[in-house]
């Protein structure tokens, strides 16, 4: 009897720590799932999105029950996060996560009211979490120092407000029937994205250039960087695509799409360098390339620069930006499979660890 209550106990307990410290940026698996998805309909690779959307929906799921499941076990643990510089921003995933299941959900299956929903549900994510995260930032007594607290990560802000503005023009949200509002809002959300990028990317590029700058430090995250900016074209690109039906959109429209140049240019410049630096941490410091939930982070940017990169081309009429799509969905794809790889043989090697720890205990048990 003591030994079986032991086993479970122990197994149990294994999950449960791996619980109380699950990041909160893993819904990032959803993100870079759920875009991939859309980036290979756009090039049309056949059978793939809809099996991308599958994987995705069920991920989405999981990750949601697992989130209430840590929250009801380790509330300290889950309510300590939303003051943490490193851990807090994470949070944001879960409005772009949702926001592109619900993005997938219309260009692959045309599910226009379900994407409105879920819609409605990320709007009331991204409001509740922008203010309790950020209050609980500024009003917290014991801060770290730059170095420390910041990283690519505070981008998913930026990620998670443009990803409203994504879903509400591909969704075509509905607010009390008044279209100029809905376009107002859009724009308004697009606009104070965009500003936090500036805000943000300010004390990520002084970090970089002024303070000491270690391999450990350039986190997979630090592709936020180019991401943020890529989801603001493709924002931008679906607002222009939009014009035709709003007096609003139709006055700014050589503001809309200078704006949304302006993010795909500044997207494309990040490219080079973040490649650079993690060839310098990788390569040149030889730092081990093993499986960690943030890669996530790094795969999402691919897929949004290659779906962005496409919209831009259709509003512009630029054909030749098209031809980059193909290749940046491809490369979101080779990181996306290994990713998911490294996920697959993680859970893999804890199963295994578990089950020989249970081995161990019973054969002890078989001969006491």
């Amino acid at each position: 009897m003591h030994s079986n209550n032991s086993d479970r106990g122990s197994t149990g307990g294994n999950f449960d720590a791996w619980l109380a410290k699950m990041p909160p940026a893993y819904f990032a698996l959803v993100m870079a799932t759920g875009i991939l998805a859309v980036a290979c309909s756009i090039v049309n690779v056949p059978t793939l999105p809809r099996l991308l959307a599958g994987v995705n929906v069920t991920a989405y799921a999981v990750l949601w029950a697992l989130t209430i499941l840590r929250f009801a076990r380790h509330p300290k643990a889950f309510l300590a996060d939303f003051s943490s510089h490193q851990r807090g921003p994470g949070f944001f995933t879960t409005v772009a996560a949702t926001s592109v299941v619900g993005t997938h959900l219309v260009v692959l299956e045309q599910a226009w009211q379900p994407a409105r929903i879920l819609w409605g549900l990320a709007f009331v994510l991204w409001l509740l979490l922008t203010y309790a995260i950020f209050t609980a930032l500024t009003i917290k007594e014991e801060k770290p120092s730059l170095a420390d607290g910041l990283n690519g990560g505070w981008l998913t802000a930026v990620v998670a407000t443009q990803s409203l503005v994504v879903l509400g023009c591909v969704s075509k949200i509905d607010i009390g029937g008044n279209q100029e509002l809905v376009a107002l809002a859009l724009t308004s959300l697009w606009l104070a994205g965009g500003m936090l990028y500036i805000w943000m990317i300010a004390l990520i590029f002084y970090r970089y250039t002024f303070l000491k700058f270690s391999p450990s430090d350039l986190s997979p995250p630090y592709w936020i960087n180019m991401g943020a900016m890529a989801i603001s074209t493709l924002a931008g690109a679906l607002l222009v695509k939009a014009a035709p039906s709003s007096p609003l959109l139709t006055s700014l429209l050589p503001f809309l799409k200078g704006f949304t140049l302006l993010y795909w240019a500044t997207a494309t410049w990040w490219i080079p360098m973040l490649l650079v630096l993690g060839t310098w941490r990788h390569v040149a410091r030889r730092v081990p390339l093993v499986y960690d939930p943030l890669y996530w982070g790094l795969v999402f940017p691919l897929g949004m620069y290659a779906t962005a990169t496409y919209r831009l081309s259709e509003v512009l009429e630029a054909p030749l930006l098209e031809h980059a799509t193909t290749a940046f969905v491809a490369m979101a794809l080779v990181a996306w499979s290994l990713t998911m790889y490294g996920l697959l043989g993680a859970v893999a090697r804890g199963l295994a660890k578990h089950a020989k720890g249970d081995g161990r205990r019973a054969k002890a048990d078989s001969t006491s």
